[in-house]
C-alpha cells in the first residue's frame, strides 16, 4: 500500500458530567445554547428524549477537537467554530466553520474522526485529526 502522506496530527478526549450541562441549560437557557451550538445541533438534541445527554456529548466532542488541535477553547478555536452532525448511519462527524476551518487549512487537516458516548451521568467524546504530514505540506509550498 502506498503512503498518501496522511498522518494523525492530534488526538483529544473529554468527559462531561451531564448534570453540569443540565445546570447550564437551566441557568442560562437559550444564551448558553446559542453560544455553544449551531441551530441544527440544538434542534437535534431538543428532539431527543433526554436532550441534556446529547448536548453534553456534543460539548465533549468540541472540547476533544480543540484538544486534538492543541488549542483548547479560546482565542484560536471557539464553540461555534465546530459543529457536530450525524450521518444517516448514525456516525457523528465534525464540520468546521470560521476559525476552525482556517486552523484546519493551516495545519493540513483533511479528516476529523469523532466518537461520542453517553450514559445517565456522563458524556464522553474522542477526536482524532488527520491530514498531510508537515513534511508533505512543506514540499507543496515550494
Amino acid at each position: 500500500m502506498k503512503s498518501s502522506g496522511s498522518v494523525i496530527l492530534g488526538t483529544g478526549v473529554d468527559i462531561v458530567e451531564t448534570s453540569r450541562l443540565r445546570d447550564s441549560l437551566d441557568k442560562f437557557g437559550e444564551r448558553f445554547l446559542n453560544r455553544c451550538f449551531w441551530p441544527e445541533e440544538i434542534a437535534y438534541c431538543n428532539g431527543m428524549k433526554f436532550p441534556a445527554l446529547h448536548f453534553a456529548a456534543r460539548f465533549a466532542a468540541k472540547e476533544a477537537i480543540s484538544k486534538a488541535f492543541g488549542t483548547g477553547i479560546g482565542r484560536h478555536l471557539g464553540w461555534k467554530d465546530m459543529e457536530i452532525r450525524k450521518r444517516e448511519s448514525g456516525e457523528p462527524y465534525a464540520v468546521l466553520h470560521g476559525k476552525g476551518a482556517e486552523l484546519a487549512a493551516v495545519r493540513g487537516v483533511t479528516t476529523i474522526f469523532v466518537s461520542l458516548s453517553h450514559c445517565k451521568e456522563y458524556a464522553a467524546a474522542q477526536a482524532v485529526i488527520a491530514g498531510r504530514a508537515p513534511s508533505a505540506r512543506a514540499k507543496q509550498q515550494h
